[in-house]
């Protein structure tokens, strides 16, 4: 006999509703959805517990599944979008009427170019049901208009999120330009690295790995900026001072068309390909040259070698082997001889491949989702 569900068994209430959501969400049933939280709600689950237990798990499993190539991308936005609704039906189910402002304001927006919203979606939610005033901006807000909003409201304190590594220079700006005017900052999401090395490169205040810990940051309480105290980049990275991120940024375009145009004279398969295959082709290397350019403003190797081990685990889920990726690297190792940071990393990035004969690139899946 199966024994009821109460009131005193909030481990199993949260994992009963995670199930239940997965399920719903899996088939795009908004109703089931909303079912699965509320009824947890109901049972005495708190509604930070809903948030943090139990959408952000399944919003990362639904993540996890596109990768692994048993989500489409339709289907990961579709899942992603029944969240947020239950979300924006929780919190007018949840929160008080009175405006929070005696645990201070706090401004909760993602960087310009961001478009992965709901982690930061989240964060607001559970600030403000600890009893903050949130400002939520949403997704890919332009820095000078979130630098004037600072302006005209003077938060407590500014959260950012940022989940593509390749937003890290934006990132940068805006935790500088908030900190000149005595904002402080708390970074947050993957793009600051698991053990959040990144927010402390870029000079953030703090940084938190989740909704939860950064919650208890602002509960503790952030330094507060010497206003006007403006840093440059080279305060915070003096390798900067090569110039190797800076041209290799710029160079972008004419890097991706080289590279094209060494794959075909090297791999005459490429020749027969379609448009749609060599647009799919042009993006994965312009990836790949995003990911070394934001490598070398942050002088981490890890994070182009971890960009391309992440990609050869899609291409392979998608019956693509990850060794389609060496011919791009050894043109680009061609392109930047003279950038001796550059072609380290795509050094260290070839010797993922060991020494299989490189095969004709394939045109992989757009990572932007």
């Amino acid at each position: 006999m199966t024994r009821p569900i109460t009131r005193s068994d909030p481990a199993v209430l949260v994992r009963r509703a995670r199930e239940e959501l997965w399920r719903a969400v899996g088939v795009r049933d908004e109703y089931a959805a909303g079912q699965a939280v509320f009824t947890a709600l109901d049972a005495g689950v708190s509604a930070e517990d809903v948030l943090l237990d139990v959408i952000a798990p399944v919003q990362h499993k639904v993540g996890a599944e596109w990768a692994a190539n048993r989500f489409t991308v339709a289907q990961e936005h579709a899942a992603t979008a029944v969240h947020d609704r239950i979300i924006a039906a929780l919190a007018h189910r949840t929160r008080g009427t009175g405006p929070a402002e005696a645990r201070g304001t706090v401004t909760v927006a993602c960087v310009d170019g961001e478009w992965h919203a709901l982690p930061a979606r989240i964060l607001a939610e559970v600030l403000s049901h600890r009893g903050y005033r949130v400002d939520f901006l949403g997704a890919q807000v332009p820095t000078p208009h979130l630098i004037a909003h600072l302006h005209q409201t003077a938060p407590t304190a500014l959260a950012v999120s940022s989940s593509l590594p390749t937003r890290i220079p934006t990132a940068h700006a805006v935790i500088t330009a908030a900190q000149a005017i005595g904002v402080p900052v708390l970074a947050g999401g993957a793009a600051f690295g698991e053990d959040g090395r990144h927010a402390r490169r870029l000079g953030a205040d703090a940084w938190a790995p989740d909704a939860r810990a950064a919650a208890a940051v602002l509960d503790r309480g952030l330094p507060q900026p010497r206003t006007g105290a403006v840093r440059q980049s080279l305060d915070d990275l003096p390798h900067l001072a090569d110039q190797e991120y800076t041209l290799v940024s710029r160079s972008k375009r004419q890097l991706v068309k080289n590279t094209l145009a060494g794959l075909e004279e090297r791999l005459p398969a490429m020749r027969l390909y379609t448009d749609a295959q060599r647009e799919r082709t042009a993006e994965d290397v312009a990836h790949v040259v995003d990911f070394l350019a934001v490598a070398l403003y942050t002088d981490d190797a890890r994070l182009f070698t971890d960009f391309l081990d992440w990609t050869g685990d899609i291409l392979q889920a998608r019956g693509v082997p990850a060794r389609v990726i060496d011919p791009a690297l050894a043109l680009l190792q061609e392109e930047l001889k003279d950038f001796p940071r550059a072609l380290g990393m795509l050094t260290q990035g070839r010797a993922r491949y060991g020494d299989d004969s490189p095969a004709p690139p394939a045109p992989g899946p757009r990572h932007d989702v």
